[in-house]
């Protein structure tokens, strides 16, 4: 039981759309680095579903600062992400992109290490919520159950994403299709980021 409550509110809390999704979705139909980025995310909301179960709300709680910090720091990340993209809507060409060629591992981890570790909203999910769902569960295998079950659906989600999204390689061919993606993930950067100030 505690492991179907721990799967079903971590995917709730992962189907909503954010930088780390829309980055692994381009990267999907780039066909870059799919398998370590995927990876990447799903072992990094484990160690924080993890750090949740384990008590680490409770210092949130103790430290108000730290989700404050966070959630500026993360507000001017995004914008200035969402920014990068539509500069790239101005600039680019689109040849790398429509040619397949992929961008730098170190680039590409480093990327996503940054919308997953400076994303408040990463922390407030699988930290804070899911640390307070899990303590309806007080005996350790139970806390165990609900952190595996919790941990799943990251690793079908993030995985699904990245090699799925190469069903969307033929609609994805022309700069045009690029710009309007870049596009729409530029305004959903500002927008998260304009959530995170409101």
């Amino acid at each position: 039981m505690a492991a179907v409550t721990g799967f079903t509110a971590s995917a709730a809390f992962i189907l909503a759309i954010g930088p780390q999704n829309t980055f692994i979705l381009r990267q999907g139909l780039a066909r870059s680095h799919v398998f370590a980025l995927a990876l990447f995310c799903a072992v990094s909301d484990a160690i924080l579903i993890t750090a949740g179960v384990a008590g680490f709300g409770y210092i949130v709680e103790l430290y108000p600062i730290v989700p404050e910090f966070m959630r500026y720091a993360g507000a001017a990340f995004l914008f200035a992400y969402g920014f990068l993209r539509f500069r790239a809507v101005m600039l680019n060409n689109y040849d790398i992109e429509t040619g397949g060629k992929p961008v730098g591992l170190w680039r590409a981890l480093a990327t996503i290490a940054a919308f997953t570790w400076l994303n408040p909203h990463v922390y407030l999910d699988t930290v804070v919520l899911l640390g307070a769902i899990s303590t309806e569960y007080p005996a350790t295998s139970e806390k165990v159950s609900f952190a595996l079950g919790a941990m799943l659906p990251s690793f079908i989600f993030f995985f699904g994403l990245g090699y799925g999204a190469r069903l969307l390689a033929p609609f994805m061919q022309s700069p045009q299709a690029w710009r309007i993606m870049d596009i729409i993930i530029g305004v959903v950067m500002w927008l998260l980021a304009a959530k995170l100030l409101s």
